[in-house]
């Protein structure tokens, strides 16, 4: 736990950190306790260090509510065009010290805690993270619902409130364990059920054709409730919504087709409509082709989807009737983003609308979709991309797959007029893959189906376009866009590094902040020697910090002097850990063979999440704790290399960690991480990056300079080549001795000593089948971790890398990326402007409020 600062330390962070009025403090203390008293039904003598945290919650939820429903009342009064940001995943992680961030009461609630004797950290670790995302995916979602916000956007976050989100991490005798993260059993202080809009979603049944039109009968009914969280920008008095929606069995499910008998059995059925919203599959870069899946897929779409029509055509001052019925209108109104393919089918369900229910012809109804809807691609492996087998759909989703055809013979029509006779072209752009199964390609469907196409990062949009959707490029060049990711400065600099926010304020001022380019002014003082010694305090505070935590969970003593290189992100064999564990292996032995040689001491940390279906990252991981048993417990060793494999990877960690952290592994095979967020968050932080041209790491080593980052490894061009070439494991492993060495040691059972064959299956891998080519970036990737070792040593020489990597991170703010998908993509202008509250309204014109949020 850590000391409570002193009157100076909090006064060096006021600025940052919000004004902590007298009354201001006051009015805390006064709903702090009312709420303790008249929400939760206690009082001081009984209530739970639990009680508090959902008091406070409460307290900080007050001063979001009156915005909440001032932001929507403004959207009503203006009408602008909404954003609607479909996605699966939305990694929130908590919420407590965001909002106090964002609306500049973390110095008032810090003080008002304080006076009634309680303990802010305590309070603030008792919130549950809402893990409802894998990784990048589902974090990036949550960073643009910040950023569309701070940016004055009408926007929408629309997902899926899952009982259950990512599994929690267990590692028992070196073996992942995973454990149900039943992250509502307390309660969830910052959403609100909305049984009002709860909306019907339809499965199964069959198809009937009439002269009037199409009917989708017998259907299965599941309903819809929608949860609604409010997301704050940034000291701009707006609150957006996101909305999660959650299955709910109608009443009168199926209980008309038992006998009196039955009907226990009947009300017993009624949780399996109930399971659509009841797990998040655990998968990230690898698609599943489960029934419930696409029953989430379908369930998220259908019920967004009349969401936003009730919307649209009830949209000016929350009025109920109906006042716009022109539909197609709906794409100056409306702006749809599919974030990645597991919302596609919003472009059959919409079509089904407009044409089904709304009588719209196909042409007038496929020209709405086209200009509304937008897809982003984020990923390039083969077994990520969603491919759906037709008897499924025909089974699930009857109306739709006949929608699907339709589109696809259209689609191969144009093709075909195009290209005359190419016949493979017709089989490679086709929506449906006739090879054995027949599939539905699902990013095929999002191509044809939106008006922009767009990848993550320059190097990854550039794989696109010459590769993956090369024959789509080529015929709608136009629709191809670049958005680079980005990540929202409020939580992963103001939040989670206060002492770093505050000593860039100090130099540059706050606005940075809302417009992170302004970092690129600290460059002034790169050799300013009381700036280049505060950027080092910050960082070992934060390394202290993070040395006591670690003891605390894993009774090691760190040496917090020694460098902090982290590796922290989901296993898998494309981000190459296992290069990392071959490092490690290597520098061991290296300090094992000099033992007097003055080595630059490393503790290396590698985290993150294994999918319980996948067998090697599984393994990776059984490894990775394998090698930290034998090197941690090496008394020749010391403290010059420890090895930890950090826990439950979430949210919550990495803001404990990422501020910790010296070096950066950004490790992937050129052409394969779309992006990564995480490689900024650390740029951000101070971190150094070692890494391969890969991702947004191409864009962070321009924008820093390729001088002030450690870049190793093959470039895609080089990747390419071997490919054609044929890639030989043995070659590199016969050639180096150091990795011949490695290679045998693990073999030969030195880190599993009780059962020498353990590690066969990774080492058959490497050997053998390695797709992502570990050993070929070997030998260039052990000469450049020597180069971070003799870096490391000169402190001065690291921090000006350091502070050129901070004043380059200007680019990877997500208010950046989202300004250009406002811009770009939907139509739409942001704004900084800073909205009125009620209060100030009531003062200038006495209005009354006139409609609640919707």
């Amino acid at each position: 736990m850590s000391k409570p600062l002193t009157d100076q330390e909090k006064r060096k962070q006021i600025s940052v950190r919000g004004l902590a009025g007298v009354e201001n403090v006051a009015d805390l203390k006064t709903n702090f306790n009312r709420h303790l008293h008249f929400t939760l039904v206690k009082d001081r003598n009984v209530a739970t260090k639990r009680d508090y945290y959902f008091a406070l919650a409460h307290t900080v939820r007050d001063h979001l509510v009156g915005r909440w429903i001032r932001t929507q009342q403004h959207y009503y009064e203006k009408d602008p065009k909404r954003v609607y940001y479909l996605s699966l995943e939305f990694y929130i992680g908590r919420t407590l010290q965001n909002t106090m961030v964002n609306l500049a009461l973390e110095n008032a609630c810090d003080e008002a805690i304080y006076q009634l004797g309680l303990d802010m950290e305590e309070l603030q670790d008792m919130e549950e993270d809402a893990g409802l995302g894998n990784g990048g995916l589902g974090r990036l979602a949550a960073c643009f619902l910040d950023s569309m916000a701070t940016l004055g956007l009408a926007a929408y976050g629309y997902g899926i409130r899952y009982e259950f989100g990512i599994f929690n991490q267990k590692i028992v005798n070196g073996w992942q364990a995973e454990e149900a993260d039943d992250w509502l059993r307390y309660g969830n202080p910052w959403e609100k059920a909305r049984p009002e809009y709860m909306r019907p979603v339809h499965f199964y049944g069959r198809v009937e054709h009439h002269p009037d039109g199409v009917k989708w009968v017998d259907t299965q009914v599941v309903l819809a409730l929608p949860y609604d969280t409010p997301v704050p920008g940034y000291r701009n008095n707006i609150v957006n919504t996101m909305r999660l929606w959650s299955a709910k069995a109608p009443c009168e499910f199926h209980l008309k087709d038992f006998n009196v008998g039955g009907y226990i059995q009947a009300v017993l059925d009624k949780n399996l409509a109930e399971n659509i919203s009841r797990v998040l599959y655990p998968n990230d870069n690898f698609f599943e082709g489960k029934e419930l899946r696409l029953k989430q897929e379908y369930f998220v779409v259908a019920a967004t989807l009349q969401d936003i029509i009730r919307r649209f055509k009830a949209s000016k001052f929350g009025s109920t009737e109906v006042v716009r019925m022109d539909l197609t209108t709906l794409p100056d109104k409306v702006a749809i983003q599919l974030n990645d393919t597991h919302p596609a089918m919003a472009i059959p369900e919409l079509m089904r609308i407009l044409m089904d229910d709304e009588k719209l012809s196909w042409d007038t109804a496929w020209d709405i979709i086209v200009r509304t809807c937008a897809y982003t691609n984020h990923t390039v492996l083969p077994e990520a991309l969603e491919r759906w087998p037709v008897d499924l759909f025909q089974n699930l989703l009857p109306r739709h797959l006949e929608i699907i055809y339709e589109i696809n013979r259209r689609h191969l029509e144009r093709i075909s007029a195009l290209y005359p006779g190419d016949h493979d072209r017709l089989r490679r752009m086709s929506l449906i893959e006739e090879d054995g199964q027949k599939k539905i390609n699902m990013a095929h469907l999002c191509i044809v189906g939106s008006h922009a196409v767009n990848g993550v990062a320059q190097i990854h949009s550039n794989i696109i376009k010459d590769t993956v959707f090369k024959d789509f490029y080529d015929v709608d060049p136009q629709k191809f866009q670049n958005k680079t990711n980005g990540i929202t400065p409020r939580r992963w600099l103001v939040m989670c590094n206060p002492g770093l926010a505050e000593v860039i304020a100090e130099r540059i001022g706050e606005e940075y902040i809302r417009d992170l380019s302004q970092l690129k002014n600290l460059l002034k003082f790169v050799d300013d020697d009381a700036f280049i010694r505060d950027i080092s305090k910050v960082k070992q505070e934060s390394k202290m910090k993070f040395a006591m935590h670690l003891e605390e969970q894993y009774k090691v003593t760190i040496n917090p002097h020694s460098m902090f290189d982290v590796h922290v992100k989901r296993i898998h064999e494309y981000k190459r850990q296992l290069l990392n564990c071959l490092h490690i292996i290597t520098l061991y032995n290296r300090i094992k063979k000099e033992p007097n040689k003055a080595w630059t001491p490393r503790t290396i940390m590698i985290g993150g999440k294994a999918a319980p279906g996948y067998h090697t990252a599984k393994m990776i991981i059984k490894l990775i704790t394998a090698i930290g048993e034998v090197v941690n417990n090496d008394s020749v060793v010391g403290d010059r290399l420890k090895v930890i494999f950090l826990e439950n990877y979430r949210v919550t960690l990495a803001e404990k960690v990422i501020p910790a952290a010296d070096l950066s592994e950004q490790i992937s095979t050129a052409g394969t991480e779309a992006s990564g967020t995480g490689n900024m968050k650390f740029m951000l932080n101070g971190a150094l990056t070692i890494g391969t041209m890969d991702g947004a790491n191409v864009e962070m080593a321009e924008e820093a300079g390729e001088e002030n980052f450690f870049i190793f490894g093959m470039r895609v061009k080089d990747v390419e080549a071997l490919d054609k070439k044929g890639y030989d494991a043995m070659e590199y492993y016969n050639r180096i001795p150091e990795l011949k060495q490695v290679m045998d040691q693990i073999s030969g059972g030195f880190f599993s000593p009780g059962e020498p064959d353990q590690f066969k299956d990774i080492v058959k891998m490497l050997m053998h089948h390695d797709r992502f080519k570990v050993f070929a970036d070997y030998e260039d990737y052990i000469k450049c971790q020597e180069k971070v070792s003799a870096l490391y040593k000169n402190t001065k020489e690291w921090t000006k890398m350091v502070i050129h990597n901070i004043a380059g991170c200007g680019k990877f703010s997500s208010d950046r990326t989202i300004a250009q998908y406002a811009r770009e993509i939907w139509d739409m202008e942001p704004s900084l402007e800073k909205i009125p509250l009620q209060s100030q309204l009531d003062r200038s014109n006495h209005s009354e409020e006139r409609i609640s949020i919707d």
